[in-house]
């Protein structure tokens, strides 16, 4: 019998919730600040669960994303959500600049740096390396967005391109940020800066010398730069 996606939904939330573990969910939530209960599930056997539950139930069809995403998201607990990013990865090379908004809902929607991280240079990057026009409508908006999760998403989404980063844009972007007082915005500067110091040492130095950031900014964008210093 083939599975509707409420089978599959119901089958998710089962798989994961038979895993409880009630020792673990205090220090995790713990880790994230209290921001989101968890079931107590680390990431290993969140990993491992996911694994067999696709082998026993099938990668979910594409028209189903958009739908199982939201489901998983609607859930109270943060391993659901990393279920949604990963059912995300498993498409994300047939997936183009029409899934952007989608994404922007995601990025608003139970924000916080760890869903943050992947959304950005893993669904975002790989779509907008695609299909650089949509650059204009989505990173280059939010950066100028009062939610300052948006602009951290606008400064990674470059953090995996290495050659192929648009040095112009990732300095551009950080220059409209790079007097915020947001903790979260300046170490995104910093670990876009250090990320792009592995490919291009000599243009990171440079930016950092002739441009004013914050102090952690600073430090953090020239880390890998110093570590070849010292060999």
């Amino acid at each position: 019998m083939m599975l509707t996606l409420q089978d599959y939904e119901t089958r998710i939330l089962h798989a994961f919730h038979t895993h409880a573990n009630g020792e673990n969910k205090e220090p995790m939530e713990k880790y994230m600040r209290n921001h989101f209960p968890f079931l107590g599930i680390r990431t290993p056997e969140r990993k491992d669960i996911l694994r067999r539950f696709l082998l026993e139930n099938g990668k979910p069809p594409l028209e189903w994303l958009e739908q199982l995403v939201t489901f998983l998201y609607s859930q109270p607990e943060r391993e659901f959500h990393y279920a949604a990013l990963a059912m995300i990865d498993l498409h994300i090379k047939k997936l183009d600049a029409e899934f952007l908004p989608f994404l922007e809902k995601l990025i608003i929607t139970n924000s916080w740096w760890d869903t943050i991280d992947h959304i950005a240079p893993k669904h975002l990057g790989a779509i907008l390396l695609k299909d650089k026009n949509a650059i204009a409508d989505y990173p280059d908006r939010w950066i100028q967005d009062d939610y300052f999760w948006l602009q951290r998403s606008a400064i990674l989404f470059q953090l995996k391109y290495k050659q192929k980063t648009d040095e112009e844009k990732l300095f551009q972007l950080i220059n409209q940020r790079k007097d915020s007082k947001e903790f979260f915005i300046q170490k995104a500067i910093g670990w876009a800066l250090r990320e792009y110091s592995k490919t291009s040492p000599d243009a990171v130095i440079t930016f950092i010398k002739n441009n004013e950031l914050a102090p952690l900014s600073q430090r953090e964008g020239m880390k890998h730069v110093q570590t070849l210093n010292l060999r």
